[in-house]
């Protein structure tokens, strides 16, 4: 598969499986991660259901934050995606949060797997405007978190229609927030109708080359219409869900990938390892800094 990025050059590098999977972790509670649920209530906007009712855009939120160390730690807000729940992350969020983030992943109103009438898919246009009131709550001087997040250093992040929420809250002048330091993009696309980006905060695009769901090419095209500085991280073999929430052969792989690429954008830490020299068949990594 060959991709042309205009404007820059296209550094095309094997990940090393190998060298990143001691960075894998295991599933399940940890002690250096605590959790505090959040109910948070939009009054100015309305979530249709389904079954026919509606009411104000109530969203649930998980913060998880690091029990050990000294705050104020950069902000992860994260996006699941369709039928789901931020539960099913759970391994990839608690990865964040053991490298110093607090993670706050809401449940959409509409999309989630338990929504009133089940979800409805639709509703995505509402979702990034969800993810910007996520992020006002969190930094907001009244916030129980005020003291733990830093506002100045944000990131959002989503698989699959959480993706499509996160690069369209991130890129999109339809729905753009500018505190977006940093995005995270697995498994997504853009929304139609994007035309470029109006901003370039730093990209990491994750895709798998065997995803039934959201086809690579998506990813290719929004890959190609975002500035720079971005990172395109092809998981070669992959489905549409699993790396991210399981511990398949490349989950080690995003873990360590996503927790580079915001370290280096948000705390200044060194890039040199999203790009580490060697062969190895599990993935390909298109830089373009």
């Amino acid at each position: 598969m060959t991709h042309v990025v205009r404007g820059g050059v296209v550094v095309t590098l094997i990940v090393v499986l190998a060298a990143w999977a001691a960075a894998a972790v295991v599933a399940g509670p940890a002690p250096s991660v605590r959790q505090r649920v959040l109910r948070l209530v939009d009054y100015s906007r309305q979530a249709h259901f389904r079954d026919g009712t509606s009411g104000p855009r109530v969203l649930v939120t998980y913060v998880r934050y690091p029990a050990h160390g000294r705050g104020p730690f950069p902000l992860i807000v994260f996006a699941h995606g369709f039928a789901l729940t931020p539960q099913s992350y759970t391994r990839l969020l608690d990865t964040w949060v053991r490298a110093g983030y607090v993670v706050a992943a809401p449940v959409f109103p509409v999309e989630n797997a338990n929504a009133p009438g089940g979800p409805g898919e639709s509703d995505i246009v509402n979702q990034p405007a969800d993810m910007s009131f996520v992020i006002s709550r969190l930094t907001a001087s009244t916030s129980p978190f005020h003291a733990l997040v830093d506002a100045k250093r944000i990131a959002v992040a989503g698989q699959s229609d959480g993706a499509e929420t996160a690069f369209a809250a991130s890129y999109d002048r339809r729905y753009l927030d500018r505190r977006v330091d940093a995005a995270v993009i697995l498994s997504g696309a853009a929304f139609p109708g994007f035309a470029g980006p109006v901003r370039s905060p730093p990209l990491l695009a994750v895709q798998g080359t065997s995803d039934p769901t959201n086809s690579p090419s998506n990813t290719a095209a929004y890959y190609q219409l975002a500035h720079r500085p971005k990172f395109l991280l092809w998981l070669l073999g992959a489905s549409h869900l699993p790396p991210y929430t399981t511990g398949d052969r490349w989950a080690a792989i995003v873990d360590r990938a996503t927790t580079v690429f915001l370290d280096h954008y948000l705390r200044g830490a060194p890039l040199r390892p999203l790009l580490p020299q060697g062969t190895r068949h599990d993935a390909r990594l298109i830089s373009d800094r």
